[in-house]
């Protein structure tokens, strides 16, 4: 036996390390009384020269939180698969015909044969708003969920007869959504690496379900990204849905309230259109029709543009009619006081050197 009175360096080494025996004991089962307690190890300030105690976790523990976000990114896929319904309605034909259609609709845009706020333009993507529009991302005054609001009644064009014939009665018939349910459709066009931010459709807005049908190509609908830009960036989804072209979806419950969804860029590898058909609340808000100032006799056209008219814009022609009489005032007066300065100094300068002399002057 040695001078310290241990025979074995294991019994040396097990009693100055006794709390590997109580974490065993922990992991076991053993001894109950240790769960959900941290143990606490004093470096006797040799470790990291400061004298302070360090507090560890068991390995168990840290095991735990890693795999806890894992099943609950699991747990979460599920609750939005199980508001995801899908169904094949529309035929390699079908689509043909459809996809003529939607040619027709971007070519109508580019001749400017819409309403003004029927079109909505951005980099890579146009929506087409047909039967109800409304305002949402950098056209909102308060940015913000519960913001958006549906444009006045006759601000967008009426759904197309064709909208009609060629996808919403076959969804009926299909039973997909009951007769009369649909009272909007956008036509969403993305061209290669065009995309759409994560977002919720509004609540406030829009009845459940949302039903989209995609056409030209097949693409993917993301759930729970969240976007970076310069450079864009998007994070990995919850749940990857693949869309192929005809296909149909229709999202309710936690799909379509709970989490966001998204186009990404990398998504779109060649054109692609979606048409979404929604119905919309009946208490829906509306942007306010402000009525016109009592002393404006006609209301001021309506600028073709997505900006908010400025209120003082039928104010600026008088300010400046004030501005140019307040200049020529001042004007005048600042040749008075020169031509009066002028004045003064002649005659000064017509003096004697004595003083002695004057020079009558006449002013004119």
């Amino acid at each position: 036996m040695s001078a310290s009175g241990f025979s074995d360096l294991r019994e040396k080494l097990k009693s100055m390390t006794p709390h590997r025996d109580n974490y065993k004991n922990r992991v076991t089962g053993k001894d109950d009384s240790y769960k959900n307690r941290k143990v606490k190890v004093t470096d006797g300030g040799n470790s990291n020269g400061n004298g302070r105690k360090r507090k560890h976790r068991d390995s168990s523990e840290d095991e735990v939180e890693r795999s806890d976000p894992v099943e609950s990114r699991e747990q979460e896929a599920r609750r939005v698969q199980s508001g995801i319904v899908q169904v094949e309605v529309f035929s390699k034909e079908d689509c043909d015909v459809i996809e003529g259609k939607i040619n027709e609709v971007v070519a109508n845009g580019e001749a400017g044969l819409y309403r003004e706020h029927t079109v909505d333009r951005a980099p890579l993507r146009n929506k087409y708003f047909f039967g109800e529009g409304y305002t949402y991302g950098a056209q909102l005054e308060k940015r913000g969920p519960g913001q958006e609001r549906l444009y006045p009644k006759g601000e967008v064009d009426d759904i197309p007869t064709w909208v009609h014939d060629l996808v919403i009665n076959k969804l009926v018939a299909s039973g997909v959504v009951p007769e009369g349910f649909v009272n909007s459709a956008v036509i969403n066009d993305y061209q290669p690496g065009g995309c759409i931010v994560s977002h919720v459709d509004p609540l406030h807005i829009f009845a459940r379900p949302i039903v989209s049908v995609s056409f030209f190509s097949d693409s993917a609908l993301c759930f729970g990204c969240r976007f970076q830009f310069k450079p864009i960036r998007v994070s990995e989804p919850v749940l990857e849905l693949p869309v192929r072209r005809g296909s149909v979806t229709v999202l309710s419950g936690y799909a379509a309230d709970d989490i966001t969804h998204c186009i990404r860029p990398q998504d779109i590898k060649e054109r692609r259109a979606v048409i979404i058909l929604r119905k919309t609340r009946p208490d829906a808000p509306r942007v306010d029709q402000s009525p016109s100032p009592p002393e404006r006799h006609a209301p001021l056209k309506a600028k073709r543009s997505h900006r908010r008219a400025d209120p003082d814009a039928a104010h600026r022609p008088r300010v400046l009619e004030m501005d140019k009489e307040e200049n020529r005032h001042s004007s005048s007066s600042s040749r008075l006081h020169r031509r009066s300065n002028s004045s003064e100094n002649y005659r000064r300068r017509s003096q004697d050197g004595d003083g002695s002399r004057k020079v009558k002057m006449r002013r004119h």
